[in-house]
């Protein structure tokens, strides 16, 4: 019996066929956006003080750090139904007033590129929250509460930024 007919490395080659092909099709996306009526400058500010998340965002927040390009951050993930995760963070692009990029997740098993996007509307500013995962866990993830997780934060997120601009 040769190698290539041996049933363990048959079944093994199998298993990395499987793998392999639930990783590439292991993809999903969340899309949501919301117009605020505020400045993008307003709106950035409440995204980038790390300490006021905690006021506004009940899904995905910073524990501790500071939300700068190249930082890795410990983040809160609140799911339902499940304990809350702390995940490593790492903000990949910042372009002030308009992107903030942030990547994490296990390479393979389940990623996410997760963008919080600012665009001037006029005087306001849409800001759209687009997140991609990618990986073999995401066949067996149930996101289907993430993206009307992600619109109560956008309302959340308007309420937050117009609260604090009508005290000034």
């Amino acid at each position: 019996m040769t190698i290539l007919t041996s049933k363990w490395t048959i079944a093994i080659m199998v298993l990395a066929a499987i793998l392999l092909l639930l990783y590439l099709i292991g993809r999903k996306s969340v899309h949501t956006e919301l117009v605020i009526e505020a400045s993008p400058e307003q709106v950035w500010d409440v995204l980038m003080d790390e300490t006021g998340y905690e006021a506004w965002n009940n899904v995905l927040f910073p524990i501790s750090g500071q939300i700068e390009q190249g930082n890795t951050l410990p983040y809160k993930l609140v799911q339902p139904r499940t304990k809350p995760l702390e995940l490593k963070v790492k903000v990949v692009e910042l372009i002030p007033e308009k992107l903030l990029n942030q990547y994490g997740g296990i390479p393979g098993v389940l990623t996410f590129d997760h963008r919080y996007i600012l665009e001037p509307v006029g005087n306001k500013t849409k800001v759209t929250i687009h997140e991609d995962f990618k990986g073999i866990g995401v066949m067996f993830w149930d996101a289907s509460w993430l993206e009307p997780a992600y619109t109560g934060l956008l309302h959340a997120l308007r309420d937050h930024v117009l609260e604090l601009h009508s005290e000034n």
